[in-house]
């Protein structure tokens, strides 16, 4: 009778050792997920799909607001919103804010070297759909991002 519940406990382990070679490496309690590249605010703060996103740090008088993001991955993020722009007439201070809507992408992620944990999106392209500020003389502009 232990010779056979030995042979069961053997056979059980070596059962227990097959299934387990067969497990993938990704479902594996060894291997976490990455985390997602992030978009690094003014404050350095990472945000993941930020619903506003303030472009002039400094003095605040250019700043994406209703982002609605279609994508957001590990090389790019897609989204559309609007662009609120101090017209700064006839001074910042005076000036009123207008609103252009806007297709936003994010991309070339890169190691944060605040958080070499996180990467970061470093460029930001806004496409205006409509009308744009009319300083502007193209339909698109790129912005290096901080991090």
């Amino acid at each position: 009778m232990q010779k056979q519940k030995f042979k069961s406990a053997v056979l059980l382990c070596a059962a227990a050792a097959l299934a387990g070679a067969f497990v993938p490496a990704s479902a594996s309690a060894e291997s976490p997920a990455k985390a997602p590249v992030v978009a690094v605010d003014c404050f350095s703060k990472p945000q993941i799909r930020p619903g506003d996103f303030l472009l002039a740090c400094g003095d605040g008088n250019n700043r994406l607001t209703a982002l609605q993001w279609s994508h957001w991955g590990r090389t790019s993020a897609v989204g559309s919103g609007l662009d609120a722009v101090n017209d700064c007439l006839p001074y910042c201070a005076a000036g009123k804010f207008h609103t252009f809507p806007v297709t936003v992408r994010l991309d070339r992620p890169e190691t944060w070297q605040k958080n070499p944990g996180l990467e970061h999106f470093t460029r930001l392209r806004l496409t205006y759909t409509d009308n744009r500020p009319p300083q502007l003389q193209q339909r698109e502009v790129t912005y290096k991002l901080w991090g």
